[in-house]
């Protein structure tokens, strides 16, 4: 039977860990190297930080921050935010970290993808696609925390990072993102069926029947932020 991967995601912004409901109203909800000790104990399969704040400032990586955290998690760590730069990722890699999450940088510099999976290999280099649909009810790419439409069709734009060389997408749903509603189970099986390489699917967890029908829509992989950090749909902090 195959073993599908558990994976919390938690944002970072300003050195906190915070929450948000379709990629808005964030709520600070502790610290992240606590936070890493915390699921050591749970034995999460993996664990990703996302510094939701590096593009917005146009900053590189809080590397000494990265590494206080990468230092305490036993488990695989993947981090995204900021990255812009070859050198960037081999600090990264160097400090700990696993997996390389890229999001504007992809969409920006598709090289740096190839780049990045020449010196480290595919399979630790991510590429986050956040995905909204527009007016007109069509899926497209969004970047800068959703804030920014590229205009692009989700597969498409997976298509080309495949070909530049990821070696996984994170797919996250902001229309659904910490909604507690399920996955978008359509979106997950429109990309995971045109690819081959592995999907996690992200955005709108609430019970472990929507981790079973990601699953079962074509995901290699199951992402959560609210079922994890919350008790409950109340939205009691559990760190």
């Amino acid at each position: 039977m195959r073993r599908v991967r558990v994976i919390p995601v938690l944002l970072m912004q300003n050195g906190g860990l915070v929450k948000s409901i379709q990629f808005k109203n964030h709520r600070y909800i502790g610290d992240p190297v606590n936070a890493v000790k915390i699921f050591n104990e749970k034995e999460v399969d993996e664990i990703v930080i996302l510094d939701i704040s590096a593009t917005r400032e146009k900053r590189a990586p809080h590397f000494n921050k990265i590494k206080e955290i990468a230092s305490e998690a036993f488990m695989p760590l993947g981090y995204g935010g900021g990255i812009t730069k070859l050198d960037e990722i081999k600090e990264l890699i160097a400090i700990g970290v696993e997996k390389v999450i890229l999001n504007m940088s992809a969409f920006q510099n598709t090289q740096l993808i190839s780049d990045g999976a020449k010196y480290v290999g595919s399979q630790s280099i991510v590429v986050s696609m956040d995905i909204r649909k527009n007016l007109w009810g069509q899926y497209r790419v969004y970047v800068r925390n959703g804030s920014q439409s590229t205009g692009m069709d989700p597969l498409r734009f997976a298509r080309t990072m495949e070909e530049a060389g990821a070696g996984e997408l994170l797919l996250n749903s902001i229309d659904r993102d910490g909604t507690w509603s399920g996955y978008d189970t359509e979106l997950i099986r429109m990309i995971s069926s045109n690819v081959g390489i592995p999907l996690v699917a992200a955005g709108g967890a609430g019970s472990v029947s929507d981790f079973l029908a990601a699953i079962g829509h074509g995901a290699s992989a199951v992402s959560a932020g609210s079922f994890f950090v919350y008790s409950g749909k109340a939205r009691g902090i559990l760190m």
